[in-house]
């Protein structure tokens, strides 16, 4: 499994909450989908982050590269301040950590 971390700075009073509730009623039809939550700083409302995770890397990627994820982002940039950061973590087990 994998955990892809999405993180936008927002512009001053934007709402990205439809984006985010757009993005994942389309990634939840798509293979390997397993769930995604949203998260807002505590120290800096203006950063918000979507946490998803997919059954594999290549899930994320037929996704990452759909045409539906495009137009969504699309939809986003005007609330942006930047690009979002896209970053994907392989879960690692933890039954050899002492």
């Amino acid at each position: 499994m994998i955990k892809v971390i999405v993180g936008y700075k927002l512009k001053r009073g934007a709402d990205i909450q439809p984006i985010l509730l757009k993005l994942r009623s389309y990634a939840v039809t798509y293979s390997g989908f397993v769930g995604a939550e949203n998260l807002l700083s505590e120290q800096d409302s203006s950063i918000v982050a979507m946490v998803s995770t997919w059954g594999k890397v290549e899930d994320w990627r037929l996704w990452e590269t759909s045409k539906a994820r495009r137009e969504i982002f699309r939809e986003a940039e005007a609330l942006l301040v930047e690009e979002p950061r896209v970053t994907v973590y392989r879960i690692m087990p933890t039954v050899r950590w002492v």
